[in-house]
């Protein structure tokens, strides 16, 4: 039997900037501003740079660990070869439950942002079909090849970034630089801070496309690295600009389409609205070109079935893990249970991300990273650094959250030793 042949390896540097761009950027972008600017005050684009800082240790320990593998997988990929095909098995478990509740969620939020433009997407027999027409779209792009993907990257990255940034220029030209002082409100830190972490989260969501990057032990971490100072530098002139528009009617749902109207009257509400739609969808596509890949190189590795190994003979894509990933977002959104499923798997994304910043050391003892001298006592204090910030994380996920995690890491374990010993039945 011939050997399948890989997925090229197709995604550059820009691509990888790209893909973690859209990881990061979503629909939150939208109220972003107005809730930082009400808890910080006037300081608060030196605050979303200063977080930047914060954020910085984890991005380098995975960035770190991306430079001793070219296979697909990231934090679950890190986790198996540190600590076992049990934990690394259990890593993909938590990271897919919670990414693919994520995703059914946000096509519903996809829908809502058409509906307020066009009113007949918000009848349920529309919604739904709009919803499993999405999820098509999403799947048949990802499926005829990577290049594709990156290029309807390339094109909605231009629609959901030009309105906010015309918005924002053309405010400051108007107002000029933000003359009212704002005083911070010092009761809200630690919510802000907790917001502003989830505004940063998903820039390292090319390391589970690894497989599919060219020279990805090199082109991963800086892609991390760049994508870390873009986001910071966008959200802080953003922040800014929206502290000199100040729009005097704001809509608490949507606080920067206030400020497009504000500017540019109807036009900017309009663009802003058009960029929410493109903003939702790229950071959808984004997650659809590289989420697959966990499941791919789970197969490849042994930890599911070989079939979701399987690439598109013509498309050279992993064709059955982008079709597996896109039916499970489909059930997840029409039935509903996606808001169960990201109830049960609040704390698992950060439990799993501390896993992964815990395999460095771990790889490291073992030799499969060199790190000596001073460079040595500097990587001790960035992996110090990323387990105090994912600690910090984890212990802000609910407490009522904490059984049912620990619930979902037991079926977990009990579905992977029920497949060993199935497998270990059917070789005897």
């Amino acid at each position: 039997m011939a050997e399948q042949p890989s997925p090229p390896r197709a995604i550059g540097l820009a691509g990888a900037v790209l893909i973690n761009l859209n990881g990061v950027i979503g629909s939150g972008i939208f109220a972003l501003p107005a809730l930082i600017l009400a808890g910080v005050g006037t300081i608060a684009p030196l605050v979303v740079l200063a977080f930047a800082v914060l954020v910085l240790p984890p991005m380098l320990v995975l960035g770190k660990l991306s430079t001793g593998f070219d296979q697909s997988g990231g934090p679950q990929l890190y986790v198996e070869r540190a600590f076992g095909p049990l934990a690394g098995f259990l890593a993909g478990w938590g990271l897919l439950g919670q990414n693919l509740a994520a995703r059914a969620a946000n096509f519903l939020v996809l829908v809502a942002y058409l509906a307020a433009l066009f009113p007949v997407f918000d009848q349920p027999l529309v919604r739904s079909l709009t919803v499993a027409g999405l999820i098509g779209c999403f799947t048949a792009l990802s499926m005829v090849g990577t290049r594709a993907s990156v290029g309807g990257l390339w094109v909605g990255t231009l629609f959901k970034l030009g309105p906010i940034l015309l918005v924002c220029v053309a405010g400051l030209l108007t107002n000029g630089v933000p003359q009212t002082v704002r005083l911070p409100v010092f009761s809200d830190v630690e919510a802000i801070a907790l917001l502003l972490a989830y505004a940063y989260s998903g820039g390292h969501l090319v390391t589970v496309a690894a497989g599919e990057v060219a020279d990805a032990r090199r082109t991963v971490f800086r892609a991390i690295l760049l994508n870390l100072a873009v986001i910071a530098l966008f959200y802080a002139f953003v922040v800014w600009a929206y502290a000199a528009i100040d729009p005097p009617d704001v809509n608490a749902d949507r606080p920067l389409a206030s400020a497009g109207q504000a500017v540019l009257g109807t036009f900017g509400l309009a663009a802003i609205s058009v960029a929410a739609i493109f903003s939702t969808g790229t950071n959808q596509l984004s997650y659809f070109v590289s989420m697959p890949r966990v499941l791919f190189g789970m197969a490849e590795r042994g930890l599911l079935p070989a079939g979701l190994g399987r690439v598109h003979p013509r498309f050279l894509t992993p064709a059955n893990a982008i079709l597996a990933y896109a039916a499970l977002v489909l059930v997840l959104a029409l039935s509903g249970t996606f808001a169960t499923l990201a109830t049960f798997m609040v704390a698992l994304e950060a439990l799993v991300l501390l896993a992964a910043v815990l395999a460095l050391p771990v790889l490291w003892r073992r030799r499969h990273f060199t790190i000596t001298g001073w460079r040595a006592w500097a990587w001790g204090a960035v992996i110090a650094a990323a387990v105090a910030f994912e600690l910090w994380m984890e212990a802000q996920a609910p407490v009522e959250a904490l059984l049912p995690t620990l619930g979902v890491l037991l079926a977990g374990s009990l579905v992977y030793l029920l497949a060993r010993q199935r497998g270990r039945t059917k070789k005897a």
